[in-house]
């Protein structure tokens, strides 16, 4: 797949089958437009392209309303080559691209740039200087510009029932099992292993605490979750806390992993993490005693999840 970050003076290799959006949490309704535009893509002999946009244009528009992202954008680069996306265009989007014109952005983005011929987009699709076209506008620049606009009706979108919002909520709420529904597939995050208090070790859990990277990246509900790894082309099953440890004294806030009969050393390395369910919320225990005796509690019920 090719990807493109500087799309100052890129064009199109070829004439192109579009998609166009943010796609945070390459959700199943995603999923079923992109299946579209790839095989839109092999019937017409044109490259099946999506463009979106980087930052989350929220974050430029309304700074003072932060938003975690679901997905980093390597991880949905990686994503949508999966699904048989052959070129990945990110605009960046700042001010000045979003100040640019319905017209402007038609004629200089989608046909001078990517070469569109196909562009399959959802009813309620926006664009241009404040958001002020739609559909129907798309429509009549594709009459003037010689491209064609596939209509997803609002029957298909809304039969779905499922959102990046949605998967949000879910995520923060520890609703793993619904989040993993809207997606259709496990949420997951990933950083490099660091050392901490290596109290756990004490305990008999020794853990990976996992440094996440990308300040933007959703986390989800501080708890307790069943989670695995891939680490050498094997799955590996256990536990993982998010929170604030406060039983530890001064440990502060971390996310770290035991892994279930592992004791490979994974300090430096990058790992990701693919979450399962949620076990429990994170409780203050009066004792490292106490805690370890939860701990074994925990192991015992996320065990019962990889049977």
């Amino acid at each position: 797949m090719q990807l493109v970050t500087d799309t100052t003076h890129f064009q199109s290799p070829k004439e192109s089958a579009l998609t166009i959006g943010t796609f945070d949490g390459i959700h199943i309704g995603h999923q079923r437009i992109i299946a579209q535009v790839v095989d839109t893509a092999r019937q017409r002999h044109l490259i099946p392209t999506v463009l979106t946009f980087f930052p989350h244009p929220r974050m430029v528009l309304n700074p003072s309303a932060p938003i975690a992202l679901i997905q980093t954008i390597e991880e949905r680069a990686n994503l949508l080559e999966k699904y048989g996306i052959e070129q990945l265009v990110i605009q960046p989007f700042d001010k000045e691209f979003a100040s640019l014109t319905a017209e402007d952005y038609v004629k200089e983005v989608l046909v001078k740039k990517l070469k569109a011929k196909v562009i399959i987009i959802g009813y309620d699709h926006r664009f241009g200087k404040n958001r002020s076209a739609g559909i129907e506008e798309l429509k009549a620049f594709g009459e003037q510009y010689h491209f064609e606009v596939i209509e997803i009706p609002v029957q298909e979108v809304d039969s779905l029932s499922v959102s990046s919002t949605k998967i949000r909520s879910a995520l923060n709420q520890g609703n793993i099992k619904q989040a993993t529904h809207y997606l259709g597939y496990p949420f997951s995050l990933s950083g490099k292993v660091v050392h901490g208090q290596k109290i756990g070790r004490t305990l008999g859990y020794p853990t990976a605490n996992i440094q996440v990277a990308n300040t933007h990246k959703l986390i989800p509900k501080i708890g307790v979750y069943a989670v695995y790894s891939i680490i050498e082309g094997k799955k590996i099953y256990g536990m993982l806390s998010i929170g604030k440890n406060p039983t530890i004294e001064g440990k502060g806030e971390s996310i770290e992993v035991y892994f279930f009969d592992f004791d490979k050393d994974l300090y430096g390395k990058e790992i990701r993490v693919y979450f399962v369910a949620f076990l429990r919320e994170e409780v203050k225990f009066h004792s490292l005693e106490a805690l370890k005796t939860q701990l074994k509690m925990d192991e015992n019920i996320a065990r019962q999840y990889f049977v």
